[in-house]
Order: C-alpha cells, then structure tokens, then sequence
C-alpha cells in the first residue's frame, strides 16, 4: 500500500503540466505578484483597506486560475466523448469574484464614496493575473504601468481640482 502510495504521488509530480511547463507557470506567476505589488504599493502609500498583499494575492489568484483553467483544457477526458471547453467562463468567473472583493473595500459614508479607486485597482490586478496566466506577459506589464500612471499622475489632478473647487461657489465647481 505504501509502495503504490508512493508511485501514485511520484507520477503526480513527474509531469503534472501539460500545456505550461512548471517554469513558465513559477514565471507567471512570479510577474502576476510583481505587477499586482506595483499597483497595491501606490495604495499602500495611501492607506487604503486593500493595499500591497492583497492586490498581489488578486493577482496571483487569477493567474492561478488561468493556469489551471489552461491545464484543465489540454486535459484528455475518457469518460465524456465530448467536452466543451470555454476560456471566457474563466474570464467572467475571476471578474465575478474580483468584483465582490472589491465591492467589500468600497465605503459611503456622509454622502462621500471610499475605496472606489482600490476596488477598481484590484479588478486591474485581476486583470493583470489573467494576462499574465495567459502567458501574455508583455500586455500584463503594459496593463500595469498604466495603471500606476493613473494612479499617480491622476491623483494629483483630482487633488488640484478638490482643492480648487473647495472655496469656489457652487456655480464655480461646474
């Protein structure tokens, strides 16, 4: 029983990918984490609810999902004699799941909204964990510096025209 145990769990590690190969999986997932850090360290540097960890946990989920949504397909399947596979699900499955942990970070209080800028970083995080589990690192990284471009260079113009609308008349913030 130990021996066949034994077998079993050796086959299972020899050669468990079969459409990424494990290095290129580690790489993927090694960039969705940086490029999810990128964007959840500018929401660190604000305080924000959900800041570096989780906006590279998000990451890393969705290209886990990716992966394995990859891996899944390159599956053959005895049993069934005709499986239909559909990558878009994956899409709408991590948006969906995104979308409910961003909705959680997103506070109105006093007729002001919170957080809407962090659940909206981290729909890009997940995003950018499907592009990078899809192999397409390269939109990933373009993703990314966009969005700490909005980020940063945006923040301050918002700042500008808060800060100039706060004396102005109600006629004047049109």
């Amino acid at each position: 029983m130990i021996e066949s145990f034994a077998t079993l769990l050796s086959a299972e590690f020899r050669n468990p990918f079969l459409a990424v190969s494990a290095e290129a999986a580690l790489l993927r997932l090694m960039f969705a984490a940086i490029l999810g850090a990128a964007i959840g360290f500018e929401r660190e540097l604000h305080a924000s609810a959900a800041g570096l960890r989780t906006h590279m946990i998000v990451s890393m989920a969705a290209c886990l999902f990716t992966i394995i949504a990859a891996e899944i397909m390159a599956q053959e399947f005895r049993e069934v004699s005709q499986i239909q596979t559909d990558p878009l699900r994956l899409i709408e499955a991590v948006t969906a799941g995104v979308a409910f942990l961003a909705a959680g970070s997103i506070i109105t209080s006093g007729g002001r909204v919170k957080g809407l800028t962090t659940g909206a970083g981290m729909w890009m995080a997940g995003a950018i964990g499907l592009a990078s589990g899809s192999g397409l690192l390269p939109l990933a990284i373009m993703a990314t510096v966009l969005a700490i471009l909005v980020l940063w260079l945006l923040r301050r113009v918002s700042q500008r025209i808060a800060k100039n609308g706060e004396g102005a008349t109600p006629d004047q913030q049109n």
